[in-house]
């Protein structure tokens, strides 16, 4: 059996909005990269997300981002839509080529894993831990905040551009006051303020 010396990180951003696609992303970084630079996207601020997704566009050898609308998340759940946005993200990042693809192994973030045909393990808290998947949440985060300050341009009484979708109180009063957007996951219940 071939020696895997590939490491693919993948993680999501998303699952907890009332509104917006989930989004995934799958990177490899290869030798040379300076990991010690990455953290859990959540533990970082928005400009040096920004700053660390330039650097990771400009030297990961190969990375993948993959979306699950709303529409999705409503039709299947928000469970299934993220591992499908992952299984998204991972076929992008195949369909790039330039790597060894019998030498990939998969890091998931979290405790499932996407229907892809590579050796995966999912871990707990492994956009805490590991570059790989510390790269595909700073991807996945960057891209769906970017996303939904788009659709703040499009529907800006909802705020999307502060919460990125997010159950906050001001967001959860402004549905009520508006109603469902247009991006809105009915599938997902507004809790009372």
């Amino acid at each position: 059996m071939q020696k895997l010396s590939l490491i693919c990180g993948i993680d999501e951003a998303g699952r907890g909005p009332l509104a917006g696609p989930v989004c995934a992303a799958a990177v490899i970084l290869g030798k040379g990269f300076p990991a010690e630079l990455l953290n859990d996207s959540k533990k970082l601020p928005e400009e040096k997300r920004e700053e660390l997704k330039k650097l990771i566009f400009e030297k990961a050898p190969a990375w993948g981002i993959g979306w699950a609308s709303h529409e999705e998340i409503d039709r299947i759940n928000i469970l299934q839509a993220s591992l499908l946005a992952m299984k998204r993200a991972f076929t992008e990042l195949v369909k790039k080529g330039g790597i060894p693809l019998d030498e990939i192994g998969v890091i998931v973030d979290g405790i499932n894993i996407p229907d892809i045909n590579f050796p995966c393990k999912a871990l707990i808290k492994a956009d805490s831990y590991i570059p790989e998947v510390m790269a595909a949440s700073i991807l996945a985060k960057t891209a769906r905040d970017s996303y939904m300050k788009e659709m703040s341009l499009l529907y800006p009484q909802y705020g999307y551009e502060k919460h990125k979708g997010y159950p906050t109180k001001t967001h959860r009063q402004l549905i009520l006051k508006y109603g469902d957007s247009p991006i809105q996951r009915k599938s997902f219940k507004v809790k009372p303020l």
